[in-house]
């Protein structure tokens, strides 16, 4: 079992915090791409090219991997493409930020049940409170959530539970960034199906091919890359509740790019979320300066082999 990065935990929460920043505006700009492409198309697109950018970039050597390695990248590279597919369809029907904020449900779980103390469970519960606000808002709000995207960003949230602990799983597995590049070949190889008619569109059109790339980079590689390497220097419960960030990021990109209004609600939401992430955050540090653990495998992981 790889050892956790011999680093300051604050690295981990910049790296968590630079995801935060990177996914909201990568799907503010697959948004743009769904009249002509679809939600299951620019998924495809997107994973498709963080993939060969990854394999380029990496040159990872699978064949010398272990059954129990092969088994880590193959469900990492499940849901990936499960989780991508259905936001992507969830923020086809409802708003950005409402619907990062229910797909939090999923990390925020997690979170609960991973946590060993009162403390981290507190902060469970002020997050989950910024995700009861930007529900409430979204229900009462001028631009009420449309049913069946909540239910796609329901299963969304529990692809992205499984996302989190095969990517502490394939982190702990496979040295580098190999398993990531070979999980998107996997997602990759999913959802061809899909992709097939959206790659033939952007094929004859360079400007649609450039905000896929886009879309690739902020969304995929600069995220997943650094949520990776966050898992080998944070517990996974502290990783879950630093994302609550992540609402209060897709909120902003929302309005700035998809003219998504910030209601009070939503601020309100942000301001409960960021709390949570800055509690999270002093515990992490009071952990280390006491000696207490502070990498996410100081215990067993009950994954599959």
């Amino acid at each position: 079992m790889q050892k956790p990065a011999a680093s300051s935990p604050l690295v981990g929460v910049a790296l968590v915090i630079g995801s935060c920043l990177s996914l909201p505006f990568g799907a503010a700009v697959a948004a743009q791409l769904f009249p002509v492409l679809g939600p299951w198309g620019v998924t495809s697109l997107r994973v498709a090219i963080a993939a060969l950018l990854l394999v380029a970039i990496v040159r990872p050597r699978p064949r010398k991997w272990t059954r129990q390695q092969w088994l880590a990248a193959v469900l990492f590279g499940v849901s990936l493409a499960a989780m991508n597919g259905f936001f992507y369809a969830a923020i086809d029907r409802i708003p950005l930020g409402p619907a990062v904020a229910i797909e939090f449900l999923g990390p925020l779980v997690l979170a609960a049940v991973l946590t060993r103390k009162l403390a981290d469970f507190t902060w469970v519960g002020v997050a989950l409170l910024g995700m009861v606000v930007l529900g409430i808002d979204g229900l009462i709000g001028a631009e009420p959530l449309d049913p069946l995207g909540v239910v796609f960003i329901l299963i969304a949230a529990g692809f992205w539970a499984m996302y989190i602990r095969m990517s502490a799983r394939v982190g702990a597995l496979i040295p580098g960034s190999s398993g990531l590049a070979m999980g998107l070949v996997v997602a990759a190889v999913l959802l061809i199906p899909v992709g097939i008619p959206a790659a033939s569109t952007v094929a004859m059109d360079p400007q649609l091919l450039l905000l896929a790339a886009i879309t690739a980079v902020l969304s995929s590689v600069i995220p997943y890359s650094f949520e990776l390497a966050a898992l080998r220097r944070l517990p996974q419960r502290v990783f879950g509740v630093l994302l609550s960030l992540e609402p209060a990021f897709a909120t902003l990109a929302g309005w700035l790019i998809l003219g998504q209004d910030a209601t009070p609600l939503r601020l309100l939401a942000i301001a409960l979320v960021i709390a949570a992430s800055v509690g999270t955050t002093l515990g992490v540090r009071r952990d280390r300066r006491d000696g207490g653990p502070s990498g996410p495998f100081t215990a067993p992981i009950p994954l599959p082999d």
